[in-house]
């Protein structure tokens, strides 16, 4: 299994930003950020989007991502842009950043990248320590469906305005609802003009949370579940594959006034 630090490494990482489906809505993370005040921090902030969106804004929002390269083009993004945020290589769940914050989030299921529960505790008790007393923890989270049959063998492509083309295609997947984990056998390409084919082939885990799990993994990491979103979801809701939600978090001892 690939670890999940490494996977978004080598010419995977310019893959990512430039063959990814999925796009961030910056305004819903700077509300948050917004409403909580002072210092926030993205972890799994990729290649800076939306953490960029928002330090252009004006927040003061700090990043933290497990791949090196993918931090290094964050920081070349910002320097584009004239932005210097901090920015900083660790584990979600190793982090030591000698500071705590008022709101801290993931842009997307990034936590669920997290291979098993055991990891995701991790994660959960690194939150707490640098979360301040009075702050949130916003986590969105996704049930996968199964890859549809049609899509393995099939790449996604795009070629960059240097001529390099770069491709995904799934190979092949096990989905265990009983450990709720996902393993997607997937292989990346680049083929530069005049050079031979780079590939590279990994294993894309996605370890999904339910509102039941992750309330009681952050319960024991010192957390309470604020709430869920959307409204209409409870701790025990039995939710389909496909379905989006996000829960809030807090200090299990002092509980902060509800969001709207």
């Amino acid at each position: 299994m690939t670890d999940a630090a490494d996977f978004y490494t080598g010419f995977v990482a310019d893959a990512y930003a430039a063959l990814k489906a999925e796009t961030f809505d910056a305004d819903r993370y700077a509300a948050f950020v917004r409403e909580l005040g002072g210092h926030a921090l993205e972890v799994g902030c990729g290649d800076g989007h939306p953490l960029l969106d928002l330090v252009q804004a004006g927040l003061e929002v700090d990043g933290v991502d497990s791949s090196p390269d993918m931090i290094e083009r964050a920081t070349r993004a910002a320097r584009a842009r004239g932005l210097q945020p901090v920015l900083r290589v660790s584990r979600m769940e190793d982090m030591d950043l000698g500071r705590r914050y008022r709101s801290i989030y993931l842009a997307g299921p990034t936590f669920e990248l997290l291979p098993d529960d055991a990891s995701a505790a991790r994660a959960l008790a690194s939150f707490r320590r640098h979360l301040h007393p009075e702050g949130q923890v916003m986590v969105p989270l996704w049930i996968p469906q199964p890859t549809p049959a049609s899509a393995f063998g099939r790449p996604r492509r795009t070629t960059d305005p240097s001529g390099v083309e770069l491709s995904f295609v799934a190979l092949s997947e096990d989905l265990d609802d009983d450990t709720r984990t996902r393993r997607t056998q997937v292989r990346y390409e680049r083929t530069a003009p005049g050079a031979p084919t780079e590939t590279i082939e990994r294993e894309w885990v996605i370890h999904w949370q339910t509102p039941s799990t992750i309330a009681t993994l952050a319960e024991a990491a010192g957390l309470c579940l604020l709430h869920l979103d959307p409204a209409d979801i409870g701790r025990d809701t039995a939710l389909r594959p496909g379905a989006e939600f996000t829960a809030y978090l807090g200090h299990a001892d002092r509980v902060p006034a509800r969001r709207a």
